[in-house]
C-alpha cells in the first residue's frame, strides 16, 4: 500500500501564560491509501490537535515543528492559498458536533451544493450529484431532505449531511473526529457501517479520532494509542486487542466492559493525563505506571518495533519481551 499521509517528528506547543503547553510531542505515524487508521486515547491526549494541525485549523497561538507530508508535500510549509485548495478537495473533515458545523439559516442541501459548486458549475449536474450523495449516505426521501434546515433533522441525519458534504469533492483523506458523539447506539452503528461502505465505494483513507474501542474494533485497520501527546503503541487492530504491550494500552483494555459479572470488576487507572508545561524529561506515563523504574523518570523512551508493524514506546525490557 502507498503512503498517503506521513507525520514526522510532529510537535505542537500551545502558548499559555505559564509558558509552552506540550500538546503533541515528536509524533511519527503514516496512513496508507484506502486505510482506516484509528488514533485513540483519553480526552486531552492531543488527538484533535493532530487532526486540526493536518487541516491547518489551529488558532495561531501554537508553535509547530516537524513535517506533515501529504502525497509528499509538507502541509506546514504551504501558503494559505495552496492549503485552501487542499482542504475539502483532497482532505475532508467531519467535526464532532454537526449542529455547530452546519449553518442554521441555510438548508442542508444548499450547504452540500456549495461544496459541489467549487468543482461543477452546471446546476443540473450539481443537483444530480447532490441527490446521489444523499442517497449514498442513506438519507431517506433525499429530494425532500435537501430542502430541510439543520434543526429539522435528527442528530444522525445531520451527521450524514456532514459526511455527504465532506465526500462531495471525493477527498483522498477523510478525518473523522469523534463522528458518533451524542448519537444513540442504533444510529452510531448505522454511521459506522456507512463510513466503512463509503471507504470501499470512494476509496478514501480515514483518520478516525476516538476514545471508543467499540468503534475501533468495528472500523479500524491499524491503531495508534496516544498518551499525553505521544504515541505509545502502534499496531494492527487485531494485535492491539489480542496482544497489547504498553502498560497504558493494557490498562485501557482492562477497563473495557465485560460480557459477564463473573469476569470481575472493571479495572481503573488512577490519576489523569499530565499537563506538561515547558521541558519534560522521562516517560510521560511514569507517574501512573506500576512498572515505572528510575530511568523512566529521567529518560524519554523511543518508539521501538518489537514485531513487524508493532511499535511500543517503553523502557521496561519485560514489557518489550512480553509479547
Amino acid at each position: 500500500m502507498n503512503t498517503l499521509l506521513e507525520l514526522k517528528d510532529l510537535s505542537i506547543d500551545y502558548l499559555v501564560k505559564d509558558g509552552k503547553l506540550s500538546a503533541v510531542n515528536s509524533l511519527n505515524l503514516s496512513i496508507n491509501r484506502g486505510e482506516i487508521f484509528a488514533l485513540v486515547g483519553e480526552s486531552g491526549c492531543g488527538k484533535t490537535t493532530v487532526a486540526f494541525s493536518i487541516m491547518r485549523l489551529l488558532q495561531g497561538n501554537e508553535q509547530t515543528s516537524g513535517e506533515i507530508l501529504f502525497e509528499g508535500e509538507d502541509l506546514l510549509t504551504l501558503e494559505d492559498g495552496r492549503i485552501e485548495k487542499i482542504r475539502g478537495k483532497h482532505i475532508g473533515m467531519i467535526f464532532q458536533n454537526p449542529l455547530d458545523s452546519l449553518n442554521p439559516v441555510y438548508t442542508s442541501g444548499n450547504q452540500v451544493a456549495e461544496a459541489i459548486l467549487l468543482d461543477e458549475k452546471d446546476k443540473h449536474v450539481v443537483m444530480e450529484k447532490l441527490l446521489k450523495l444523499y442517497e449514498d449516505v442513506r438519507i431517506p426521501d433525499a429530494p425532500e431532505r435537501i430542502h430541510s434546515y439543520p434543526h429539522e433533522l435528527s442528530g444522525g441525519m445531520r451527521q450524514r449531511v456532514m459526511i455527504a458534504m465532506m465526500l462531495s469533492r471525493n477527498p483522498q483523506l477523510l478525518i473523522a473526529d469523534e463522528p458518533t458523539t451524542a448519537l444513540d447506539v442504533t444510529v452510531e452503528a448505522q454511521i459506522l457501517k456507512l463510513l466503512k461502505e463509503l471507504r470501499d465505494d470512494y476509496g478514501s483513507a480515514i483518520l478516525l479520532i476516538t476514545h471508543n474501542f467499540g468503534i475501533v474494533a468495528e472500523l479500524a485497520d491499524r491503531v495508534g494509542i496516544m498518551y499525553a501527546g505521544e504515541l505509545v503503541e502502534l499496531a494492527d487492530v487485531v494485535e492491539i486487542f489480542h496482544h497489547p504491550v504498553h502498560p497504558y494500552s493494557k490498562a485501557l483494555m482492562a477497563s473495557l466492559p465485560r460480557m459477564t459479572k463473573e469476569e470481575g470488576r472493571l479495572a481503573t487507572l488512577d490519576g489523569t493525563v499530565p499537563r506538561i508545561i515547558g521541558e519534560f524529561k522521562g516517560c510521560r506515563f511514569s507517574n501512573r505506571c506500576a512498572l515505572a523504574q528510575k530511568r523512566c523518570f529521567v529518560d524519554t523512551p523511543s518508539l521501538l518495533e518489537i514485531r513487524p508493524g508493532h511499535f511500543v514506546q517503553c523502557h521496561n525490557e519485560e514489557v518489550l519481551r512480553g509479547y
